[in-house]
């Protein structure tokens, strides 16, 4: 009799699927590997959910569905139908974090129905991933559900623990821009998404949403069950009103999402939300270019210049030239100019209304400097400040975006600095989810790139107009700068990577090289030299800003690091990482052989060695190490810098030593033959 060797994880795979289809509940559907089991129901008339890992609970049965203005839709359902599909498709994205994306996974429908009264309908659809779940409403077409208002989502998340997570509150905040903070959560007040959870030392989870079109911004807020375990439920971001969200059938909610990994890494690497969006509508990317910039900017944060007219504007044609100068000689693409235009006299985030897109300020040349700017080889970014005037800034979209088209312009930076959009809406609710779109739309029908600052937390939408390039929606580099607290902790890039990160590309604005602050006394940057270079590999976007004022990179040998790091990635790799800690996040150049190597740590210094397996075999490469130099800490002594060259291979394994609120960054450049 032959023997066969079969491999155990196709055996764990068919059992896997075996358990999946004669479990005893109504519905279940598997990931395509077998491995996470999402269960579908109906208890006392109420839909509700729970997810496996094997035998591990992920999530406990929880809870779905709607109070309306005119009642719940939460109750007295059947299950009418179910329908299934599985989808597995490789995808390219124009930029990113990878060059490709899998997107493979098994999709349950559930058609429900009252049994009584009205018998309105509501479907769910729920999308299971090797790596986590989606899953979103859909209201279908019907008589007795036409124009409606919901005053709540009741999607619940029951937890099998009171774990610790990494979170930001949503009372108090304003703009995305508190510390992220880990507590039980028990402990947690309503907050934000993403959020992500440590529930065992293998088992980490996030959850976020997917494809926020036309809807109200999703926060959590923990309750406890009756076997003391939280449960998180849904508590969308209102209207003035109280009305969460204006809809009508048929219309879709965005996606829930729930990213599971083993590790902290697999979070990073998990694309379950630009999965969960709709392919590119753009037929032409070709005028989309990631890549570095340098910005008036800084300069007014140190009170060297103004945005406002007067003895100190820092946006002069002089003083534009010389970064447009700057940026050419040193490789970067764009040059930002912030304080322009008019609107920046009065009291702007007041006066909104005030601001004028296409109106610059006398001693501001727009177009001569944009065709200066095109004969370097630089781009204009064009700042547009609304002071939270989004009325006024939708009135003059199509004649600004014209114009910056017409002149070169790919790219505009907006700003939202008033949490209440026309002095009287949220800029989380559902219309300041529409107004973030039509500038997205106009800005994509003219070839315009958008960093949108103040933003919607992202939710993946960049695989659909990926004209949408980065965000803020974080603590940036500007609370290093004024912040009463001296400074963003050195813990903060060692989580946003595992929080705000999950959403899409950060524009934190890295790179500051002089950490002297005459206009707030100890508020500065709690990081080393080689931190601020790490973090061009550890916070991702793919338009980096070197932040500083150029005047500080003259001559600075850290600057050719900036110089050579790319921003459009081939692949992404997390080996080292412990939340709110320290991590290590390794990138291959999309178009080289070469590699880059970011690691950053909080207050403590650490020592790790890095395995450089992820290398071509038989290739030699050519590694510069920015490290620490002696007696750097965060808090004493920022400045030491110590560069050093070594030959490696796949074979070879590094020492990392960083220093307090320390890092390095290190390149890897193929050796030619």
């Amino acid at each position: 009799m032959k023997s066969y060797n079969i491999p155990r994880h196709f055996i764990i795979l068919v059992m896997s699927v075996f358990l999946c289809a004669h479990a005893g509940a109504i519905e279940t559907v598997c990931s395509p590997d077998g491995k996470l089991v999402l269960t579908v129901g109906i208890k006392n008339g109420k839909p509700q959910y729970s997810l496996k890992r094997g035998n591990e609970t992920v999530l406990k049965p929880s809870f779905l569905g709607f109070e309306l203005a005119d009642g719940n839709l939460s109750d007295g359902f059947k299950i009418v139908k179910t329908y299934r599909d599985s989808h597995d498709e490789t995808w390219q994205q124009p930029w990113g974090e990878t060059s490709t994306v899998r997107n493979n996974y098994n999709e349950l429908k559930v058609n429900l129905e009252e049994k009584k009264g009205l018998k309105r309908k509501l479907n769910i659809v729920f999308r299971v991933f090797n790596d986590g779940i989606g899953f979103r409403y859909e209201f279908p077409q019907q008589k007795n559900l036409t124009e409606f208002q919901i005053m709540d989502e009741l999607t619940e998340f029951a937890m099998p623990s009171d774990a610790k997570a990494w979170s930001q509150p949503t009372n108090g905040t304003e703009y995305y821009e508190a510390l992220y903070t880990c507590e039980p959560i028990s402990q947690k007040d309503t907050v934000s998404t993403p959020m992500t959870i440590e529930v065992a030392p293998d088992l980490y989870m996030a959850i976020h949403e997917a494809n926020l079109t036309d809807y109200a911004s999703l926060n959590l807020t923990p309750r406890m069950s009756k076997d003391d375990t939280p449960v998180l439920v849904a508590a969308l971001t209102p209207w003035q009103s109280g009305v969460k969200v204006y809809t009508k059938a048929p219309c879709v909610t965005p996606w829930r999402t729930v990213t599971v990994a083993n590790t902290p890494g697999g979070l990073i690497t998990s694309y379950i939300a630009l999965n969960l969006n709709e392919p590119c509508q753009l037929e032409d990317v070709s005028w989309i270019e990631p890549g570095r910039y340098v910005g008036i900017w800084w300069g007014m944060h140190m009170k060297d210049y103004t945005w406002e007219q007067g003895p100190k504007h820092g946006a002069t044609t002089e003083n534009t030239r010389r970064y447009i100068d700057f940026a050419s000689q040193h490789g970067f693409k764009g040059v930002l100019v912030e304080g322009w235009n008019y609107g920046w006299d009065n009291n702007w985030t007041v006066n909104g209304h005030e601001f004028k897109f296409t109106k610059p300020y006398p001693d501001y040349d727009f177009e001569g400097l944009q065709k200066y700017a095109l004969s370097k080889g630089v781009r204009l970014i064009a700042h547009n400040e609304t002071g939270g005037a989004a009325q006024n800034y939708e009135n003059q979209l199509e004649e600004a975006f014209a114009l910056y088209h017409k002149l070169g312009i790919n790219c505009v930076k907006t700003g939202y600095v008033n949490i209440l959009l026309d002095k009287k809406e949220l800029q989380h609710s559902q219309y300041g989810i529409n107004h973030y779109r039509k500038v997205l739309e106009a800005a994509a029908r003219h070839q315009i790139m958008v960093v949108n600052h103040e933003p919607a937390m992202p939710s993946g939408l960049r695989r659909t107009y990926p004209n949408m390039m980065s965000g803020e929606g974080m603590r940036g580099q500007e609370y290093n700068a004024w912040s009463a607290d001296g400074g963003n902790p050195p813990y903060h890039v060692c989580i946003l990577p595992f929080t705000r990160g999950l959403a899409g590309p950060m524009d934190f604005t890295p790179g500051i090289f002089n950490f002297e602050n005459k206009a707030v006394p100890g508020t500065r940057p709690q990081t080393t030299i080689a931190k601020q270079l790490a973090e061009y590999v550890v916070l991702y976007s793919p338009l980096q800003m070197a932040a500083d004022m150029i005047e500080n990179y003259e001559y600075h040998p850290a600057l050719t690091f900036i110089e050579s790091c790319p921003t459009n990635w081939d692949k992404t790799l997390v080996p080292l990482a412990e939340l709110g800690k320290h991590v290590t996040i390794v990138r291959k150049d999309r178009d080289s052989n070469n590699w880059f190597i970011g690691s950053v740590t909080d207050e403590n210094p650490r020592e790790f060695s890095l395995k450089l397996d992820f290398l071509d075999d038989n290739t030699t490469y050519q590694m510069t190490v920015y490290e620490d130099g002696i007696g750097a800490d965060y808090k004493t002594n920022p400045y030491p810098l110590n560069i050093r060259q070594e030959t490696v291979t796949s074979l070879s394994e590094i020492k990392l030593r960083l220093a307090p609120g320390g890092g390095t960054a290190i390149r890897l450049i193929e050796s030619k033959k």
